[in-house]
């Protein structure tokens, strides 16, 4: 048995993909009964680094940016909703939905990552964008969701206003994508292996199965 595995996810918050495949890695993780032998942590991806601090409308951004239908993105919007409800997580989709500026949400989740509470927060971010119709780029929405983990909002905000800490969210980002990442969920295993996409748990059990017996 070795030591610790080391995850690094690589997503984003209004990646509903990356909810989907935490989810999935939670459960095979649980399943196995291994969650004092993995070292969890959140990296930074933007899926939209130039989104206006007043976002767009999600169905008008994923026909931009991908060229779907309205009718496609209907559909892979219920099978996003099929699959969280297996997971435990509520996906609501609505007409008006807006895609949101994520670069804030990071900094703070590097500001959670120091008080070990990174997946509360990513967690939190997620269900209020996914489930509860806020906006996530929005300053009071984020002081709400740091609140809600137990968080310190002056202390987060004192980061957010850091020059430097801005910057290491951007070095991180553009490590990962220097590593090849172009796509979220990205899941990174000892810093030697990857999975890309919400894989099934069970492709993730085998993975981990086998780094455990490594």
């Amino acid at each position: 048995m070795s030591d610790k595995i080391k995850i690094d996810l690589v997503s984003d918050v209004v990646c509903p993909w990356c909810a989907i495949g935490y989810k999935r890695l939670e459960q095979a993780i649980n399943e196995m009964g291994i969650q004092d032998k993995i070292e969890l942590e959140w990296q930074p991806f933007e899926l939209n680094p130039n989104m206006p601090a007043t976002g767009q409308n999600v169905q008008e951004h994923i026909t931009e940016k991908y060229g779907s239908t309205i009718e496609q993105q209907k559909k892979s919007q219920e099978l996003m909703t099929e699959y969280g409800a297996e997971l435990g997580f509520t996906f609501d989709y609505f007409d008006e939905m807006r895609m949101a500026n994520t670069f804030e949400a990071h900094v703070l989740l590097e500001y959670a990552k120091e008080q070990a509470k990174q997946t509360a927060l990513k967690l939190r971010l997620m269900a209020a964008f996914f489930g509860e119709r806020k906006d996530v780029s929005k300053r009071d929405i984020l002081k709400q969701e740091l609140e809600a983990v137990g968080l310190n909002a002056d202390e987060a905000f004192a980061k957010l206003a850091s020059e430097e800490t801005r910057k290491e969210v951007k070095d991180k980002e553009s490590y990962w994508q220097n590593m090849g990442v172009s796509s979220v969920p990205t899941v990174v295993f000892d810093r030697k292996s990857a999975l890309t996409g919400a894989q099934p748990v069970k492709v993730y059990k085998q993975v981990l199965t086998e780094l455990l017996n490594a």
